[in-house]
């Protein structure tokens, strides 16, 4: 059986707690009144779109560091392409994120959907767990949506 079963527990609890500002953030966007009855006890930059933007190019470059470690595991012959790689999420995150929430947003959603493509060549490549895919897609497709009310919103 594959599915959810087989990722493990640790791994599928701390990615879906890893949602939890993508989530926040959607919801102080679509919902004003409570980003408004949060922002005097998280500050501003703790609501709305603008956790979503810092907190979404902290996973990019978490997750370049994710893929260099992956890359450790390749052969000699495929080194240099998964640890070149593998720096692309960190670097795509501090050369696009520095408009206003718009274009953030939008550069963020991109780099996103990049990171799940880079995903899918190191498990396809044997350098992924397994169920690495099967975390990996809702996990995306949830942030991917989180960060697009933001950007409609913005």
């Amino acid at each position: 059986m594959s599915g959810a079963r087989d990722i493990p527990g640790v791994a599928l609890w701390l990615g879906l707690a890893g949602l939890l500002p993508f989530i926040w953030g959607a919801g102080t966007t679509v919902f004003p009144e409570l980003g408004d009855s949060a922002r005097p006890m998280v500050g501003s930059r703790m609501i709305g779109p603008y956790v979503q933007l810092f907190y979404g190019m902290v996973i990019l470059s978490f997750m370049s560091g994710v893929l260099w470690g992956f890359a450790t595991r390749a052969t000699a012959d495929r080194a240099v392409w998964a640890y070149g790689l593998s720096v692309l999420p960190a670097l795509w995150a501090f050369f696009t994120t520095g408009g206003g929430p718009h274009g953030a947003g939008l550069a963020l959603i991109a780099g996103f959907v990049g990171l799940l493509a880079l995903d899918w060549l190191y498990w396809r490549a044997g350098l992924a767990p397994e169920w690495w895919m099967r975390l990996r897609v809702p996990l995306t497709a949830v942030a991917v949506v989180c960060l697009g009310s933001g950007v409609v919103m913005a």
